[in-house]
């Protein structure tokens, strides 16, 4: 499964994006912050935004880690 590798609030927090400028400008809408919030991964077109915003590649945004119940190889 794909997870986050930080929490994406706190690293638009840290690049000057509250989450009132986020609505305001409409960069994110109320459903993408609440994935956010609650550790969910997002499309691909709102991972894009938020590396445009955040200037980091995805990999140092998510990660991939095996399922608890996936056979190792």
């Amino acid at each position: 499964m794909i997870v986050w590798r930080v929490k994406p609030l706190s690293l638009l927090k840290e690049n000057g994006y509250s989450t009132y400028r986020l609505r305001r400008e409409k960069l994110f809408s109320e459903s993408t912050m609440q994935k956010f919030r609650n550790g969910i991964v997002v499309s691909t077109a709102e991972l894009d935004t938020l590396c445009r915003l955040t200037k980091k590649q995805p990999g140092k945004l998510i990660e991939w880690v095996a399922d608890k119940e996936e056979p190792e190889a």
